[in-house]
């Protein structure tokens, strides 16, 4: 939910004792501003920030390479993080200032070996810095590395799985020994929570995605010497849209049956002595070590955005063509297709969550209010402070003091993120896309014969703009898509995300397109692609507009009324197929 100011912060946590919760918050950029609001919520209320339990997630680099909701450079983003470290290393060490997240990383696409070799060394480039910076007394960095936990992801790969997390906890107290020399076991220990795996949720006969789910699950509680400490899962119908309430309680369901029926939890170590999970977990333990010592050679997780992005594109690329060429198995979308129809998804448009576009109105109504009512004076005055501290290399100056302080006097997330833009820029990520090669086989020859056939032609290669309006950062989709579509013979203009309808107009009218292609995963289709439509049809640019997302059928038709040429969804898994279809688009319109 969109928390703004401290009023959102208190609405939120009304009649909920701070001081007995543990809170997580799954945010990022603005980690140390929403903590900043919590902070300054405990005070309100006489709770000692000394007594606060939680979790910011507050991992920028995953972001970076996979879910896109980054605003600040790598190097004013991971000092943000270090001034959140030391302060909660005063004033709040019970907190988990950063929850390093690979999950991301496999949802891009990451092998094991990736997945823990780019989430090792995220936590090692923070450390590191938390231990050059300064601020924090060298007695107190075992402390500190007691406190970084991780959230993880858990594919339906079982054994891989498994093999994966004793790998994650062995070389994670190899790192904490060595690297960090942490005597107490227990400030070693791989404290992490799971989410299982999105990416494998099928929109084709969606009711296979509850075995998935459990195996998945099963893959982070079987192995008690590396067990999860918390797991959510997702519904079974996500592939689908937003789920309801009752699908979120299936998911509980799971878990409790696991917990409160089944023996699961009553024993140790299914796995000790056994030689097959130990063969298999010393072989991704070497292959982690050599990928993570080039990331560290490359000068750390921070440093080498672009080359690890452009390894996660890769390997997604090559996990697509595997599936698309039947070599990965995916029951339901490329082998056991037959099926009845599932009484579970009758009910079309009340089988998921949709949102009133009222809800953005009465939000914005409401930040007005609050900064009518507030005192603007104490907040230009903070905001100063914030722009100074934000600027200062000090050692004693800490983003946290004048945030927690902006916070109190009714500051907004936008007004403390704006002034932060003003100190550091802001970053556009690399997309990963340029330097990945791909061999597709037989089908992308043939396309690619006829794109060159249309360029001889007409004296230009077909063009694809892909885009990606609004503030959705879910930028696998695009990229794979961008990828296929190069491979395919198409010209493709890919300028990343988070871009406004006038650009992505601005840019299919400079270059030209035969085809716009809206790639969005965040329900918003019905506010954004007739907005962008509008904008073509005003700027005279004739170009096919498809779109690609979680789009429901009534969504779908209203678009298609509206002149989109297609829409594709996650059943529309082939992308030699999808790469045909827009194609032939091209050449009946030249």
């Amino acid at each position: 939910m969109p928390v703004t100011h401290l009023g959102h912060m208190r609405q939120l946590l009304a009649e909920i004792p701070l001081a007995e919760m543990n809170t997580s918050m799954t945010i990022n950029a603005t980690a140390a501003w929403l903590w900043g609001l919590y902070l300054a919520l405990a005070e309100e209320q006489g709770v000692d920030s000394r007594v606060l339990s939680g979790t910011t997630q507050n991992d920028i680099v995953k972001e970076y390479l996979s879910r896109g909701t980054f605003i600040f450079p790598p190097g004013p983003s991971k000092r943000l993080i270090v001034d959140m470290i030391a302060y909660g290393q005063v004033h709040a060490p019970k907190w988990n200032p950063i929850n390093v997240c690979s999950y991301h990383l496999q949802e891009a696409g990451a092998t094991p070996v990736q997945e823990i070799a780019y989430a090792l060394a995220t936590a090692i480039d923070v450390l590191d810095a938390v231990r050059d910076s300064g601020k924090v007394d060298t007695s107190a960095m075992a402390h500190v590395v007691g406190r970084i936990s991780f959230f993880v992801n858990a594919g339906v790969r079982f054994v891989e799985e498994v093999a994966k997390m004793r790998t994650f906890t062995a070389l994670w107290d190899e790192i904490c020994r060595t690297r960090y020399c942490v005597e107490d076991p227990s400030l070693r220990r791989f404290r992490y929570g799971v989410q299982v795996n999105s990416l494998g949720l099928t929109e084709q006969q969606p009711e296979n995605n509850i075995q998935r789910i459990v195996l998945e699950m099963l893959g982070v509680t079987l192995s008690a010497d590396a067990r999860a400490r918390a797991i959510q899962l997702p519904a079974w119908n996500e592939a689908l849209g937003l789920p309801r309430p009752w699908d979120q309680q299936w998911s509980l369901r799971i878990q409790q049956v696991l917990a409160y029926e089944s023996d699961l939890l009553e024993y140790p170590d299914l796995f000790a002595g056994s030689v097959v999970m130990e063969k298999k977990v010393h072989e991704l333990c070497e292959a982690v070590r050599v990928e993570l010592d080039d990331v560290l050679a490359l000068g750390g997780a921070f440093n080498a955005i672009e080359e690890l992005k452009s390894r996660l594109v890769k390997s997604q690329s090559e996990r697509v063509a595997r599936i698309e060429s039947g070599e990965q198995i995916v029951v339901g979308v490329n082998r056991f297709l037959e099926t009845n129809d599932s009484p579970l998804t009758r009910e079309g448009l009340d089988a998921i969550v949709t949102v009133d576009p009222a809800t953005e109105a009465e939000l914005v109504a409401d930040v007005v209010a609050w900064r009518a009512r507030r005192d603007e004076g104490a907040v230009a005055e903070a905001l100063v402070e914030l722009r100074r501290v934000a600027a200062s290399d000090a050692a004693s100056d800490n983003i946290m003091v004048p945030t927690i302080a902006l916070a109190k006097v009714g500051g907004t997330t936008g007004e403390w993120a704006n002034a932060l833009r003003e100190v550091y820029g802001e970053f556009r990520a690399p997309t990963g896309v340029g330097a990945v090669a791909s061999a597709r086989g037989e089908r992308f020859g043939e396309l690619a014969g006829r794109s060159r056939a249309l360029e001889a032609r007409r004296g230009a290669r077909p063009k694809l703009l892909v885009a990606k309006p609004g503030l959705d950062g879910h930028s696998n989709g695009a990229e794979q898509i961008a990828v296929a579509a190069r491979d395919a013979g198409f010209e493709v203009i890919y300028q990343g995300i988070r871009l406004s309808p006038d650009e992505i107009v601005a840019a299919a009218r400079d270059e030209d397109v035969d085809v716009v292609g809206l790639s969005i995963l965040s329900g918003s289709h019905l506010a954004l692609v007739p907005r962008i439509l509008e904008g073509l049809r005003a700027n005279d640019v004739d170009a096919a507009v498809v779109v690609g997302g979680i789009v429901p059928d009534d969504d779908a038709r209203r678009l298609l009324e509206l002149g989109v040429a297609r829409v594709y969804t996650p059943k529309d898994f082939s992308l030699g197929a999808i790469m045909d279809d827009l194609l032939t688009m091209v050449e009946s319109l030249s």
